[in-house]
């Protein structure tokens, strides 16, 4: 089931996730819907948050980059109650965008390899190192987990130029190419 994608300016994208465990109701149901939600809005990575669950989940296709980094051919992962246990090399710029915030693209300053402790889908543990283009997916994603925007990242300056787009998005001032679930404050409240 393709399932919305919730924009900027919803507060589930900026809460720290919970960490989940093998009994998370319909996990396995969650996951499926997750990838068909991802390949049909055409992203790399998706996370739980973006679907309005705020859980420590993840997953991640880099095959669209396999002209790339060949090795990427077959990179399609799922991770719950990740956590970055290292990340090394020099910081390097690469534009990134998000599903929750469509029509922004940013250069976004990362790490070239992480090495994360993880658990896959059927709640094996992992530490695995990542470098290049997945790595930088990772993180991205990762970062939903966090309560953590791409856009974080940017310069005030660049946020403030950014702000009528960012706008516009919040308010559901836009038509992208897939389902978007739009925040609705509770009257009311502020």
């Amino acid at each position: 089931m393709i399932l919305p994608v919730v924009a900027y300016g919803d507060p589930v994208l900026k809460k720290v996730g919970a960490e989940i465990d093998s009994e998370y109701p319909s996990l396995e149901a969650l996951i499926a819907n997750m990838y068909e939600t991802m390949y049909a809005s055409r992203g790399v990575g998706l996370a739980a948050h973006q679907i309005g669950l705020p859980i420590r989940l993840f997953i991640v296709d880099c095959s669209s980059f396999k002209d790339e980094e060949p090795d990427l051919a077959d990179f399609k992962q799922t991770f719950i109650n990740a956590e970055i246990i290292e990340e090394e090399g020099d910081e390097w710029l690469f534009s990134e965008g998000c599903l929750s915030i469509p029509e922004v693209r940013e250069e976004v300053a990362r790490k070239p390899k992480i090495t994360l402790r993880y658990c896959d889908e059927h709640f094996k543990l992992h530490t695995k190192s990542f470098e290049g283009l997945a790595a930088r997916v990772i993180q991205h994603e990762f970062d939903h987990t966090e309560g953590v925007l791409f856009t974080d990242y940017l310069s005030s300056l660049r946020r403030t130029m950014l702000k009528r787009k960012l706008n516009d998005i919040k308010n559901g001032n836009i038509s992208p190419e897939y389902r978007m679930r739009f925040y609705k404050p509770k009257k009311g409240r502020r």
